[in-house]
């Protein structure tokens, strides 16, 4: 694929930023023919590195050193594949408590011998470096990234990054897998987040293999939505929780973007397939009650199947010598839940696949009236 450079112009204000960020990560990515290469597919032009056919490198995003480059300039990984083939883009570490993320993105890139590989892989592991350094889910400047993009080239500097990674994907991958975990004290059974309005993208995450797929558009501003409205088949992988690394939501990553990337053409090996009955085309959450907050305990596993009036957790009131009973309202599977914490009135305890609306092609149940939980998505 042959791309022109793009011509980047700022504020003052922002001139040492963008030569670190949008000129690292909205660079070129050109093919220039070699002797001998297949033709029109040669070595992989990215910054100032060439990645020769059936090799694979690291490096920074800049070569610069200043105070705003040691919160954003973070690495590109590339697996450059010996044989033709499409793109695969994966992003991880938008935010930095979920460093499991980070992980699988590892495990990818160590384990792909690109020899064997058609095509090319580009990888952001670690976007938001500041807060995976300090365990921070946002960016240095507060902001949610996942809610910024596709981002603005004058704008703050997330927003600037935000906009150098949409321009990346969007531009040269045909596809996206956006890694992530799930946030603020909760865990996700292994899941797929996905529109149902892409049939390829669908395509893609059941090919992914393991867990569970949840249909919807996703929240407005994440990389997830706003890469497939621009036309690139993308999902979000959600597995375990923050701030910590588990390794079984690992190899079940690692493993599905290896199955992905068979379904795609670029690896010799079998891929897996989600059955259509682990496909939820709605969800809800159950909360903590009015007046109920206290020290919770679950008393359902991650993955459980619930009837109605089923008890999942309790929540005591310490000092008032009071609990109050979480209570399944609908038959379903619990895909997220909150671990042991303190909570308040309103928090959301459990993510439920609400069984019914698994039936794929099925009947599309109609939205309740109960607020979505975006604080909890992607």
């Amino acid at each position: 694929m042959h791309a022109s450079k793009t011509d980047i112009r700022c504020p003052r204000l922002l001139a040492s930023i963008l030569p670190i960020v949008v000129a690292g990560l909205v660079a070129t990515v050109a093919l220039a023919e070699e002797p001998g290469a297949v033709p029109g597919w040669g070595a992989l032009q990215i910054l100032d590195h060439s990645v020769a056919p059936g090799s694979k490198s690291m490096f920074p995003l800049a070569e610069d050193r200043n105070f705003d480059s040691a919160f954003v300039n973070s690495s590109v990984w590339v697996v450059h594949g010996a044989q033709a083939g499409p793109s695969l883009c994966i992003t991880a570490g938008i935010h930095g408590d979920e460093i499991n993320s980070v992980e699988i993105a590892r495990r990818v890139f160590s384990a792909l011998e690109p020899e064997q590989l058609r095509g090319s892989v580009i990888l952001l592991p670690m976007i938001n470096l500041s807060g995976i350094r300090s365990g921070e889910r946002y960016m240095a400047d507060r902001r949610d990234l996942n809610r910024l993009f596709p981002g603005r080239r004058d704008g703050s500097l997330s927003s600037i990054v935000a906009r150098g990674v949409f321009e990346l994907v969007t531009g040269h991958c045909r596809a996206l897998i956006d890694l992530h975990t799930g946030s603020f004290a909760r865990t996700n059974v292994p899941q797929i987040r996905v529109t149902s309005e892409r049939p390829g993208a669908l395509d893609m995450a059941r090919h992914f293999g393991s867990g569970v797929v949840v249909l919807g558009e996703g929240p407005r501003g994440s990389l997830r939505r706003e890469a497939s409205e621009a036309g690139v088949d993308a999902i979000i992988y959600e597995a375990a929780g923050p701030h910590r690394f588990d390794a079984e939501a690992a190899r079940v990553g690692a493993d599905g973007v290896r199955s992905v990337m068979a379904w795609m053409g670029m690896l010799d090996q079998r891929g897996a397939t989600i059955p259509f009955n682990n496909i939820y085309r709605r969800t809800y959450w159950e909360r903590v009650p009015n007046s109920g907050g206290g020290f919770f305990f679950p008393e359902v596993e991650i993955g459980s199947r619930v009837k109605p009036g089923e008890r999942l957790g309790t929540i005591y009131a310490p000092g008032y010598d009071t609990e109050t009973p979480v209570l399944a309202r609908r038959s379903g599977t619990v895909i997220g839940m909150a671990v042991p914490q303190i909570v308040l009135t309103g928090y959301a305890l459990f993510n439920i696949g609400i069984e019914g609306s698994d039936l794929f092609p099925g009947l599309m149940l109609e939205p309740g009236p109960e607020p979505g939980a975006p604080e909890v998505d992607g």
